[in-house]
């Protein structure tokens, strides 16, 4: 009867320990909790471990934890565990954690995996998972995010149990997930939620995400929010908000923040700032700083404005930079680099490169490489891929180029009922307002007698200054009657430097029988060639001459 008057005397004396220690009572707990240990409470044990350590005593904390541990309390054991690793004890922190998560403790499984991960354990993804399977917050966390390296569809319900139970790291990855799949409803409520409990970059993501569905004022003010707390995109998307209203001041203020950050963009941005304003000085500063930090394009536009400046040797070691972290534009530049020095390997490698990775510009100076060294003969296939690039691009050299290959290529094929593919390559050059290419389509309608066609597109060539469009339409116009007219076009297309425009010319004043005007204009062809128009013009200027003599 005594031993069981004891046994109840020490239960109440740990419960009351425990109810003291739980309301911060530290003094009026360690009594209590003092005699149900020495009686063997083990969760008096425990607890009054706990209650040494918050009160700076941690030595006998440890002794205690042993001693309800090695009683088989799994809080004791996960206590005693952590306050080993603490120490630098690795090895027996590991055995007492492992204790407690083999005897169920959620937080000792946690506490295991976190030191096996430290150490690169392979084994600490299964007491991740087995922390988060016990409701381990932390632990679905961490769980989460070693699945998410290759799964984030097997992640993402860790995530959202993480998140569920207040993990505010586990809501921005979740709401960073949904963004990603298109889900912005969702994604936004759990930035929110992780915003409001204080995660600095879920309140930058909820201004992003804020922007793009057009509520500017609620993304400025979630910017904010996290630009204070020391984000530097958030600071850097203010930065960027203010110049679009050309608010310059604040926009260097806050582009400064994102630099204090650690942002690079916000250098970056400066040095466009300062280089839109004409500081030329000051946006090098700023692009050399980013560029040092490894900001790609900072890089190229650094090696682009010591270009400029004529300083080619100091550019070049800039666009290799950029280009090798993946800058498409500087290895198109450094091609252009070469090419100006006449090292046409070195571009075409550069070229090549940039063409690759889509560059429409660098598939048209590919394309034209070839073509220029006779390369194009051997591989007549190579020049038109990169042409098609280049004219799927949208380049419009690189349409016109293309349908001139491709038409070289028709000659003397049967015409089929659909218009050639070259017509296709030149309308497409010739509406975005290449010259030649408006004269070749000019013609093509001509060689089927669309003669409205054909003097549209020699008109919009000749008014755009094509002096071979005006030819033309004078040619068109000669023939449906409307010689004024024509005279008129030729006059501009020789007096642009065309000589068949300026025989044209010669032999219209002859024929009216103005011999002065005819014997001039073939001076003016004998002068503009090609040979055969001179000799033409000779012969006329000779007929002319004679006739007035006589």
């Amino acid at each position: 009867m005594g031993d069981k008057a004891g046994f109840e005397s020490s239960r109440a004396a740990a419960q009351e320990g425990a109810r003291l220690l739980r309301l911060g009572d530290l003094d009026g707990a360690e009594g209590p909790l003092r005699r149900a240990a020495a009686d063997g409470e083990r969760s008096a044990a425990n607890n009054l471990g706990v209650l040494l350590y918050q009160s700076g005593r941690a030595g006998e904390a440890a002794e205690w934890w042993r001693i309800a541990a090695v009683a088989g309390s799994a809080p004791a054991a996960h206590a005693l565990g952590r306050h080993l690793r603490e120490r630098g004890d690795e090895a027996g922190a590991e055995f007492w954690l492992r204790q407690a998560a083999e005897t169920g403790h959620a937080s000792g499984a946690h506490a295991l995996a976190e030191l096996l991960d430290h150490r690169g354990n392979a084994e600490a993804a299964r007491w991740f998972l087995v922390a988060a399977e016990r409701g381990h917050r932390e632990g679905a966390y961490r769980h989460a995010c070693l699945l998410a390296r290759g799964d984030e569809a097997a992640a993402e319900p860790w995530f959202r149990q993480a998140a569920a139970r207040g993990h505010r790291r586990a809501a921005l990855r979740l709401g960073a997930l949904l963004e990603r799949r298109g889900e912005a409803t969702e994604a936004g409520r759990w930035y929110l939620e992780a915003a409001e409990a204080g995660e600095v970059r879920a309140a930058s993501a909820l201004g992003f995400l804020l922007r793009d569905s057009g509520d500017e004022a609620g993304a400025e003010l979630w910017w904010r929010r996290a630009a204070g707390d020391g984000d530097g995109p958030a600071a850097n998307a203010l930065g960027a908000r203010y110049a679009q209203s050309g608010d310059r001041q604040e926009a260097q203020r806050w582009y400064r923040a994102a630099v204090e950050a650690g942002d690079i963009n916000g250098a970056f941005n400066l040095a466009l700032l300062s280089s839109g304003q004409g500081r030329t000085a000051q946006a090098e500063q700023w692009y050399r700083r980013a560029a040092y930090a490894g900001h790609r394009d900072a890089a190229n536009a650094l090696a682009v404005l010591l270009l400029q400046r004529g300083d080619a040797d100091g550019a070049e070691p800039w666009f290799s930079k950029a280009a090798e972290a993946g800058s498409v534009d500087a290895a198109f530049n450094l091609g252009i680099l070469y090419a100006g020095r006449g090292q046409e390997e070195a571009a075409g490698r550069w070229y090549r490169r940039a063409a690759e990775a889509g560059h429409t510009d660098a598939a048209l100076q590919l394309a034209v490489g070839l073509l220029r060294s006779g390369t194009a003969e051997a591989e007549p296939r190579l020049a038109e891929k990169w042409l098609r690039q280049a004219a799927e691009g949208g380049s419009d050299e690189g349409a016109f180029r293309l349908a001139v290959l491709l038409e070289r290529d028709a000659e003397g094929a049967e015409p089929g009922g659909e218009p050639p593919e070259y017509e296709r390559w030149y309308a497409q050059a010739a509406e975005q307002g290449h010259r030649r290419a408006q004269v070749r389509l000019g013609m093509c309608a001509a060689s089927r007698d669309d003669v409205v066609t054909a003097a549209r597109w020699y008109r919009a060539a000749a008014e755009a200054g094509s002096r071979n469009g005006a030819f033309n339409l004078g040619l068109l116009l000669a023939r449906e009657g409307s010689e004024p007219e024509a005279a008129l076009w030729w006059r501009r297309a020789a007096e642009a430097g065309h000589g068949r425009a300026a025989l044209r010319l010669a032999l219209l004043a002859s024929r009216h029988g103005d011999l002065a005007e005819g014997g001039s204009w073939c001076t003016r062809a004998m002068e503009l060639g090609p040979a055969e128009v001179a000799r033409r013009a000779a012969r006329l200027r000779d007929a002319l001459a004679q006739e007035l003599t006589a």
